[in-house]
């Protein structure tokens, strides 16, 4: 094994590590000893198993796992912004008794699987999108209130700026 594989897996080991024992120490909400001690070794131990699969290989680059603050939190506030106006435009298209759902299939230009994942996310958290699959690139998305019959433009209606802005948080 090349000295680059040894410290690209260290450094996923280490990555994997450090979210766990994050999530630990947030959901225990405990800073004593005996649960910080057990947190760490649990982490450890579950990072030593799984750091293959948290983080792939192919993805070497930091870049594709670790998001670039500033635009992080833009792509937070866009997406809160896109939660409210969705949510008004679902709220008239229930009044009004007018739906029009379709299935839609479009791919996303993301190379991460982070970053995908977290597109396919911020789709379902918006009111009247569902992301039902993701495969590699391909989305497949429940849009209740369609405006379009071409697939590309339908998938480019229902990314907005979120792929956009989310090529910037993970470089």
């Amino acid at each position: 094994m090349t000295k680059m594989k040894i410290a690209w897996n260290i450094l996923r080991f280490l990555i994997t590590f450090a979210f766990l024992f994050l999530i630990w120490i947030f959901f225990s909400a405990s800073f004593d000893s005996y649960s910080i001690v057990i947190g760490f070794l649990g982490s450890f131990l579950i990072a030593l198993i799984t750091f293959r699969t948290f983080i792939p290989f192919h993805q070497s680059h930091l870049g594709y796992v670790i998001a670039h603050p500033l635009f992080l939190m833009y792509f937070i506030f866009y997406l809160i912004f896109s939660i409210y106006y969705s949510s008004f435009k679902m709220l008239i298209a229930v009044i009004k008794g007018k739906s029009n759902v379709r299935i839609v299939h479009f791919r996303t230009h993301l190379n991460s699987d982070v970053a995908r994942m977290l597109l396919a996310l911020s789709i379902t958290l918006t009111p009247g999108t569902i992301c039902v699959d993701v495969n590699d690139d391909h989305l497949v998305v429940n849009w209740f209130n369609s405006s379009s019959t071409h697939n590309k433009e339908a998938g480019e209606i229902i990314k907005g700026k979120s792929e956009e802005i989310m090529q910037k948080v993970f470089l």
